[in-house]
């Protein structure tokens, strides 16, 4: 059978806050102390002595004003919620109900899935292919501490390695979308392992390392594909349950709704492309998950 397959709950709205008068003085201690940087813990001359550390209230209080900051900055009506921690387990992850290929267990395939299994309100945002290189966005998610994860295919990247060595270094995960961005199942089994252990090699070569994660281009794949993925050091091949665009989104679910886990793919689009930017793209989804109450939590977490 052939298988294609096309908190934190401290939410604050962003405008004039209303703090007492002990919370101020708390917060502009705070305030000036980060801005000092570690300089502020050392020996202040003349004046008698080592200044006091903050305390950890200080420094949560300093962290969410900068978040407030950042958030009216780029735009967005709150600031995007805290993920939770990391599982201490990591859950199980299978293959969709009805995205399995035959052999899929036996065979020990990379699943293909749309949804992390957790209780937790969290998304996960992935961006496919690498065309757009704007130093904006990679500057506002920095700011706004969102992660996510990149799926690159090579024919798009190779202009500017350095844009996505810097998104790496932001400690973002860069995954294998193949070289050339083909339609996999329309190709042999030789075929889709070049494009696929192809992009393993520049990965490796270009960021230091050879993922285990991998997105088959449009979503679509074969048996073939696992396998080819599978022989070139894949585990998994996650897709999507939504796709957010600058101006509308998409859903896999006929009730046109997120649920807990889901992953959320956009991609690296600008003004030539879209009628707007990465930031307008960003924006979109990060109003839209926060006031629904979703944390945005990091993939590899949870593989």
């Amino acid at each position: 059978m052939q298988v294609i397959v096309q908190n934190d709950k401290n939410q604050t709205r962003i405008g004039r806050p209303v703090l007492r008068r002990g919370a101020v003085a708390l917060l502009c201690t705070a305030l000036l102390a980060g801005c000092a940087g570690p300089e502020a813990t050392r020996s202040a001359p003349g004046r008698g002595g080592p200044a006091q550390a903050l305390s950890p209230q200080a420094r949560q209080a300093a962290e969410h004003a900068r978040l407030v900051a950042a958030a009216r900055r780029w735009g967005l009506d709150q600031v995007p919620l805290t993920p939770p921690p990391p599982p201490a387990k990591k859950p199980h992850i299978t293959a969709r109900a009805g995205f399995e290929v035959d052999h899929q267990e036996d065979w020990w395939l990379p699943p293909v899935f749309t949804t992390i299994p957790t209780k937790q309100k969290i998304v996960f945002l992935t961006i496919d292919d690498g065309s757009e290189k704007d130093p904006d966005f990679l500057r506002m998610m920095r700011e706004l501490k969102i992660p996510y994860t990149a799926f690159l295919s090579d024919y798009l990247v190779n202009d500017d390695y350095g844009y996505f060595r810097r998104m790496q270094s932001y400690g973002h995960t860069l995954n294998n979308h193949t070289l050339h961005h083909p339609y996999l199942p329309g190709l042999s089994y030789e075929e889709q392992r070049d494009e696929i252990c192809g992009m393993q090699d520049i990965m490796e070569k270009q960021f230091g390392r050879r993922p285990t994660v991998f997105r088959p281009p449009y979503g679509d794949y074969n048996q073939d594909t696992l396998r080819a993925a599978k022989a070139c050091g894949i585990r998994y091949a996650p897709i999507w349950n939504e796709e957010v665009f600058v101006d509308h989104w998409e859903y896999r679910e006929d009730d046109q709704k997120m649920r807990r886990g889901d992953i959320v793919l956009t991609h690296f689009r600008g003004r030539s492309d879209w009628n707007g930017t990465m930031i307008d793209d960003m924006r979109r989804f990060l109003n839209k998950v926060t006031r629904e109450g979703y944390a945005v939590a990091r993939l590899e977490d949870y593989l």
